[in-house]
């Protein structure tokens, strides 16, 4: 009989698998990212139905294959189901989940990556933080626990921008999500995570195509 492993980790994607499966993909503390089948998943009544959708955070029951798992269980412990039914939110979170999957690697241990994209989504439903704030610190602590980051960035900026950007670097992802900035610092602070991001991502996010459609639809 194969061993039960039990692992914490968020689901990244929820795709269709043969008639009533699921194939997830799914953000471990302890194995990076994995990808896990739910046998039945899509069968009306399925205990594997609740836990096997986008955003679900919790502690996962697996047996362990050749190339991938098969889900046993979960006990979840956030759904975020505000998140779901708020269409902005639910944009930005599914970009957070693909960025994420981006930097997500097989049998590599991922607390802090986990850590961050748990409290990125907590911080999307705080009213007092900007979701655009939200979505520069959880870019700019992601690509700096990958290793991909400026340590100063560029240009004449405001020193509220720079220690926004010194903040984020040292700071743990539990105290991330602790300040605002004014207007015109956000969007210094914006520009500069995007100037970051294009100086090492090579890559179109498709999720963040949607996001920027609603918010011109929105402006």
């Amino acid at each position: 009989m194969r061993e039960q492993i039990s692992v914490t980790g968020m689901v990244l994607k929820a795709a269709p698998a043969g008639e009533y499966d699921r194939r997830l993909v799914i953000l471990t503390c302890e194995r990076g990212k994995i990808t896990a089948f739910a046998r039945g998943a899509r069968r009306p009544g399925n205990q594997l139905m609740a836990c096997s959708g986008p955003f679900v955070f919790g502690e996962f029951r697996l047996f362990e294959g050749r190339d991938s798992y098969t889900l046993a269980g979960a006990e979840i412990r956030n759904y975020f189901r505000d998140i779901a039914v708020d269409m902005e939110a639910a944009c930005y979170g599914s970009y957070f989940l693909e960025f994420a999957d981006y930097y997500g690697r097989e049998n590599v241990e991922s607390t802090e990556a986990l850590k961050l994209l748990y409290q990125s989504m907590r911080a999307l439903l705080k009213e007092a933080i900007p979701n655009r704030l939200v979505k520069a610190v959880f870019e700019l602590k992601l690509m700096e626990i990958n290793g991909e980051y400026m340590e100063y960035p560029l240009g004449r900026l405001e020193e509220s921008t720079i220690y926004a950007w010194e903040y984020v670097l040292s700071s743990p992802v539990e105290k991330l999500y602790t300040f605002t900035l004014s207007e015109p610092v956000l969007l210094q602070f914006v520009r500069c995570v995007e100037e970051n991001k294009k100086r090492f991502i090579d890559k179109t996010f498709h999720s963040l195509d949607i996001l920027g459609t609603l918010v011109d639809n929105v402006t």
